[in-house]
């Protein structure tokens, strides 16, 4: 009997096609898949919670040289340590740097130190890391601790961190949950994520490198907060401000610049080891940059990291650890729950407490922000129109100099106006704050604005009570002390009309008369038709406004350093008492700063920061 086959029907034929492309993508996946968890490709892992965060690679630097006790135990911390579904896939990668004994002909036999090297080596090769690949880069020459720090690694893109520990360095079990933390709390979420931020330190906050600066104190509520102190007892490094500082360290190591800064523990350590060590270089970047790094406070001094501190570059006999690792007996549920970016505190070299991205936008801000700024009820008003940033930085060196950390900046949004906001002073945004305040401000000049703005401040501030120093761009406060005794007299206005200053002090009479009278004519001045975009010199309309009051007014003698673009105009002597240097805007920059170099008035270096770290301790 002859077997029939029947044809499959045609509507069969789609469907079948459909599941045979169905499989095939799932097969490509699933290679896909297998291929980038291979232990030879440099790995990445994913926040679980998250499936939006980007890949990022995580690499272990140690660096050692002949201390086998000292890495052994080092190693074994880093082995012990929990990295969860990241070690199990080996996702966390090794990477040890061994220095090279010297090779100098006057060193004694150099037999000891090859025994020690291929002891090292040895160790090394046969230890086991489990987690992802294990690198072993055994130098031909002795590059030093310098070296060492600065060759092991240069970030293959923004997504790559690196823990660089020393080989006496011991780390907690807890050390990398806390760490993959802060990458993705700090550095992937947008709400949280800060440029001005490098890294994070697992070792305990010990000292303050600013002379005379606070002592080192923390709330013991505060788990996490920001300090500019690199740490070198366990630190993670982001990619891209390692990047800026290697090449940042090229350009000034090319130039054969030195990382002194004035003020500064590092200075000693410097000159008594010099190149030997690299934090000098590091910290004077990070002056320059005005860049915060991470840090942990935990109870009972302790760490996430400790150093035993083994004889070695940094100490001629062993020391002992400083402080105690955090285990989870001594942890809370929530210890890695870290707090909002906005919520934490900033300190600077002298452990003073920084205060960044405040950006004043309308008046209620500015009520808001000015009880924090003011001291001693007064309130310095800088403006930043058609303001050169080299001046405005050697402003803040001086201000810095004399302890006068009073006053807010008001001028158009620009990169210098963020850059000063992210560094911690404070700042109006003139167009956003006159939005609301003045009808059409958009089609006024800045010297118009300029005008607006600062009576809209003077206003506010003599509402609260508080003075104001108002100052141009082109004026330097060089002694506050000759000027503080002057204020203290009978007169209510002070005004350095040449040098673009007017201090208004704080009383019944300026309030109500700048209130009632001086404001509404400011504006009135400033917005007339029907030339809104003409000039308007602010000093000289609140001299005339004042004077036509019945008002006395007091003048500011100043040091005019250069009143017109004749060079031969520039004076050549600090002259006696007087407070305030100032400039014509009209001479060239380069003439003012030869000049203000001549009378040691010039603070700021190459990179436009001060030549010094100034420490004025406060009462805590």
């Amino acid at each position: 009997m002859a077997m029939v086959f029947t044809q499959p029907k045609k509507n069969l034929l789609p469907l079948l096609l459909f599941l045979f492309c169905i499989s095939v993508i799932i097969l490509l996946i699933l290679v896909s898949e297998t291929t980038h968890s291979s232990p030879e490709r440099a790995t990445t892992f994913h926040r679980n919670h998250n499936n939006n965060l980007p890949p990022f690679t995580f690499l272990i630097k140690v660096l050692t040289f002949n201390r086998l006790h000292s890495l052994s135990r080092c190693l074994h911390s880093l082995s012990a340590a929990e990295y969860g579904i990241a070690g199990d896939a080996r996702r966390i990668h090794l990477h040890v740097y061994i220095d090279h004994f010297t090779l100098s002909p006057n060193d004694k036999p150099v037999e000891g130190s090859l025994n020690s090297a291929k002891e090292i080596l040895d160790f090394v090769d046969k230890f086991e890391w489990r987690f992802g690949e294990k690198l072993v880069h055994y130098r031909t020459g002795n590059a030093g601790l310098q070296g060492q720090w600065l060759e092991a690694w240069w970030p293959s893109s923004d997504h790559e961190f690196a823990f660089v520990v020393e080989d006496d360095v011991e780390v907690s079990p807890l050390y990398y949950g806390f760490l993959e933390s802060v990458i993705r709390n700090y550095y992937y979420d947008r709400s949280n994520y800060n440029p001005s931020i490098y890294g994070a330190s697992l070792q305990r906050p010990r000292f303050v490198p600013g002379k005379h600066g606070n002592k080192l104190h923390v709330d013991h509520k505060t788990n996490v907060f920001l300090y500019q102190l690199v740490g070198t007892w366990g630190q993670l490094l982001f990619p891209r401000p390692w990047k800026e500082f290697r090449l940042w360290y090229d350009e000034h190591k090319s130039m054969d610049k030195k990382p002194f800064l004035d003020g500064m523990v590092t200075n000693g350590w410097y000159k008594r080891i010099g190149e030997r060590i690299w934090t000098p270089w590091f910290i004077k970047f990070i002056h320059s940059r005005g860049y915060f790094n991470i840090y942990t406070n935990f109870p009972n001094e302790r760490a996430l990291s400790v150093s035993h501190r083994d004889a070695g570059v940094n100490y001629g006999k062993t020391i002992g650890p400083d402080s105690q690792l955090l285990n989870k007996s001594s942890i809370s549920s929530d210890f890695l729950k870290l707090q909002p970016l906005s919520n934490l505190k900033w300190y600077d070299y002298c452990f003073s407490e920084v205060v960044p991205g405040r950006v004043v936008r309308n008046l209620n801000e500015l009520g808001t922000i000015l009880p924090s700024v003011q001291r001693e009820k007064t309130v310095v008003l800088v403006s930043l129109f058609a303001a050169d940033k080299m001046f405005i930085r050697n402003l803040l060196c001086h201000f810095e100099k004399l302890d006068t950390r009073n006053h807010i900046f008001i001028g158009p949004s620009s990169e210098l106006f963020y850059d000063l906001s992210r560094r911690g002073h404070p700042v109006i945004d003139a167009d956003m704050f006159l939005d609301k305040l003045v009808k059409g401000k958009t089609s006024y000049s800045n010297s118009v604005k300029e005008a607006l703005g600062n009576a809209y401040v003077v206003k506010k501030c003599l509402e609260l009570g508080y003075s104001t120093w108002v100052f141009s761009s082109n004026a330097l406060l060089v002694d506050k002390v000759p000027l503080l005794d002057r204020v203290r007299s009978e007169y209510d206005f002070y005004i350095g009309e040449s040098s673009g200053i007017l201090i208004v002090k704080s009383s019944s009479t300026t309030q109500k008369l700048w209130s009632n009278e001086l404001l509404h004519s400011i504006v009135s001045s400033a917005t007339k038709s029907p030339s809104p975009k003409q000039g308007l010199d602010f000093i000289r309309l609140v001299k005339e406004l004042v004077e036509r009051n019945g008002k006395m007014i007091k003048t500011v003698e100043t040091m005019s350093i250069a009143e017109n673009t004749n060079a031969n105009s520039v004076n050549r002597s600090l002259g006696d008492g007087k407070p305030v240097a100032s400039w014509s805007p009209e001479v060239d920059s380069n003439i003012i700063q030869t000049k203000l170099a001549e009378l040691n008035l010039w603070l700021i270096d190459d990179d436009l920061s001060c030549k010094a770290v100034i420490c004025h301790s406060s009462l805590r």
